[in-house]
C-alpha cells in the first residue's frame, strides 16, 4: 500500500511543528492514558487505520490495559471506564460526528464533561479532540498506510 501523496506535514514542514506542538501542549493538561483513549475513539469513528494502529501501542507503553483498549469502541456497555473517562469519550464522539445531529454537542454531554473537568482541562480536551481529528482527516485523505509512522 502506498499513500496518494507525501504526507501534508512533510510537504509543509511547519504544519508538522504546529500539530506536534498542539499535541505536546495537550499532554500537559490531561493524563496521557486518557488522551490515548480519546485519540483511539476518534480514530475508530473516522476510520483512520494509521491512528487505530498507533494509539493502542502508545497506550500500552503508558500502562493501559488490553481490556480497556479493546473496549473503547463499546465504552458505554463496559464497566472499565471512570465517569470522567466516559464524559471525555462522549464529548469525543460528539465533536467527531458533528453532522450526525441537529445539536452536535448537546447540553447533557457538555454538562457531564464540565462536571469532571475544570475549564483548563476542558479546553485541553477540546484541543486534543480537534487535533486528532485533523490527523485522522489528513491520514484518511491521502490513504496513509499503517506502519509508516513508528511508535
Amino acid at each position: 500500500m502506498h499513500a496518494r501523496m507525501n504526507h501534508p506535514v512533510m510537504v509543509i514542514p511547519d504544519a508538522m511543528n504546529v500539530l506536534q506542538s498542539l499535541g505536546n501542549l495537550t499532554k500537559q493538561g490531561l493524563p496521557e492514558k486518557l488522551l490515548e483513549l480519546v485519540h483511539l475513539r476518534a480514530s475508530q469513528i473516522n476510520g483512520c487505520s494509521v491512528c487505530v494502529d498507533m494509539h493502542p501501542k502508545i497506550a500500552r507503553k503508558l500502562g493501559e490495559t488490553e481490556e480497556r483498549i479493546f473496549a473503547v469502541s463499546a465504552w458505554r456497555d463496559t464497566p472499565y471506564f471512570t465517569e470522567a473517562e466516559r464524559a471525555a469519550l462522549a464529548l469525543t464522539e460528539a465533536l467527531t460526528r458533528l453532522s450526525d445531529r441537529a445539536d452536535p454537542v448537546p447540553d447533557d454531554i457538555w454538562n457531564e464533561a464540565d462536571k469532571h473537568f475544570d475549564e483548563a482541562e476542558l479546553a485541553t480536551l477540546l484541543l486534543a479532540i480537534a487535533a486528532i481529528n485533523v490527523w485522522n482527516r489528513l491520514n484518511v485523505a491521502i490513504k496513509m498506510p499503517v506502519g509508516v509512522w513508528k511508535v
